[in-house]
């Protein structure tokens, strides 16, 4: 039997890039899957990814929603149990980055990314965990951290801010959640070529921290002792291990999946 069969999943920022391929991993293990994201054609992408696994038992449910927005986060999973009957699995992926240098970082800029990857996370949390309580069947919720949560980096400080309170907020989940069995994990990738790297290298560009298109990317995975950037792909043996019962007796940690770029 494929390892999440019968059990329903949601994924936030699952239009694109890293999102987007957790959710068609665990199609293929046989879970509904709601892709949650800001995108309007999101229920496209959802629909074509049902399209792709329909040889496995899994659905897929394309949900628009703005992960800073309460009301919207509880609407859409009321939209994922009304569907399915249940949620199980919570992954918040949902982030945002605008690179500036250090010196010239606004209260603006700050704000914006703390409040999606920060605050974001907290309510995704939150109503995922009072769902998951409410049907007495404990569940899992996971959390897209980053390298750059483990250490700071000059021209990205509020997206380092903003990971690094990711893996505050796994533990403190971790810790409050137990006791309804509910575990809550994380993961930390490091370069992985997605649309959000492909854009991170422009936004470089624009500041001065990198003079040409590839630089930023190469520079950053210099040091990564696979010898190579990650693809979606490479994260998703890992998300869906944490999502599946493999990982049951797991709670408050942080799983890299970086190829050896940060050794902790």
């Amino acid at each position: 039997m494929a390892r999440l069969s019968g059990k329903t999943c949601m994924v936030t920022g699952a239009a694109r890039g890293i999102g987007a391929s957790i959710g068609d991993a665990l199609l293929r293990e046989g879970g509904n899957v709601v892709y949650a994201d800001l995108d309007d054609q999101i229920t496209t992408i959802a629909g074509k990814a049902e399209d792709r696994a329909r040889a496995q038992a899994g659905r897929a449910l394309g949900v628009k929603l703005d992960v800073t927005d309460r009301k919207q986060v509880r609407a859409g999973i009321e939209c994922a149990v009304s569907e399915f009957g249940a949620l199980h699995v919570m992954f918040n992926n949902a982030g945002i980055n605008k690179p500036m240098n250090f010196l010239d970082v606004t209260e603006d800029n700050w704000n914006l990314i703390m409040k999606v990857n920060g605050l974001g996370v907290l309510i995704g949390m939150q109503e995922a965990a009072k769902q998951m309580i409410s049907q007495g069947t404990g569940g899992k919720i996971i959390n897209t951290a980053s390298i750059a949560g483990r250490q700071g980096y000059d021209n990205i400080a509020p997206y380092c801010a903003s990971k690094f309170s990711v893996i505050s907020l796994t533990q403190s989940g971790a810790r409050a959640l137990a006791r309804h069995n509910i575990t809550v994990n994380g993961f930390s990738p490091g370069v992985v070529a997605t649309p959000l790297w492909e854009q991170l290298d422009k936004d470089l560009m624009a500041i001065g921290a990198s003079e040409r298109p590839g630089q930023a990317m190469s520079e950053f995975s210099a040091g990564i002792l696979r010898g190579r950037a990650a693809t979606p792909d490479d994260i998703t043996g890992t998300t869906t291990f944490l999502a599946s019962s493999d990982s049951d007796y797991m709670t408050g940690q942080i799983m890299m999946i970086d190829g050896g770029m940060v050794l902790v």
